[in-house]
């Protein structure tokens, strides 16, 4: 079985190489060891040594020279928007939360969680429940090489000093 042994940050993979290509939703962009078909039938082992974030248009390197490029396949998201200042807001309570999210030029995007949902709509901003494409910030734990896995203890301003253990291999 071919084996893909590296990932190729997007941007810097020749496009020519393409042998085909896997539509992964976030969830299931956070991997190490795997197989995997792709959309035009390419069976291969993801074989990484450690686990690593795909983010979309990511290319995974085959022991053939070929590569499988990565895409964030559409998913149940909500879309924020509102003014600048509203937006920002919306954002630090997103982050006081550690939820994963999409920072586009003009709106944020979250997974579907009607709890969230409601709380930004409290705040005054819009929320649209659609589906699309979601690749979220890797956050400021992550190595340059889109791994997602930290440990962290801090204290959040109710005064309960706790630790989020954020470690994934799935």
């Amino acid at each position: 079985m071919l084996r893909a042994t590296s990932v190729l940050p997007a941007g810097t993979w020749e496009r020519a190489l393409e042998a085909d290509h896997v539509a992964l939703t976030h969830d299931n962009r956070h991997r190490r060891r795997i197989a995997m078909k792709g959309e035009g039938g390419t069976e291969f082992l993801l074989d990484l040594t450690d686990a690593a974030y795909l983010h979309d248009r990511d290319g995974l390197a085959l022991d053939d020279g070929r590569i499988v490029r990565v895409l964030a396949a559409e998913e149940p998201v909500a879309e924020i928007t509102g003014n600048a200042h509203l937006i920002a807001r919306v954002a630090w309570h997103i982050g006081n939360r550690h939820v994963p999210a999409q920072i586009l030029s003009d709106r944020i995007r979250i997974a579907r969680d009607h709890v969230l949902e409601e709380m930004i709509e409290r705040l005054g901003a819009r929320v649209a429940r659609v589906k699309a494409a979601f690749d979220p910030e890797p956050g400021a734990y992550a190595s340059e090489g889109h791994s997602h896995s930290h440990n962290h203890d801090h204290d959040h301003a109710h005064g309960l000093s706790h630790s989020h253990g954020h470690g994934h291999d799935h």
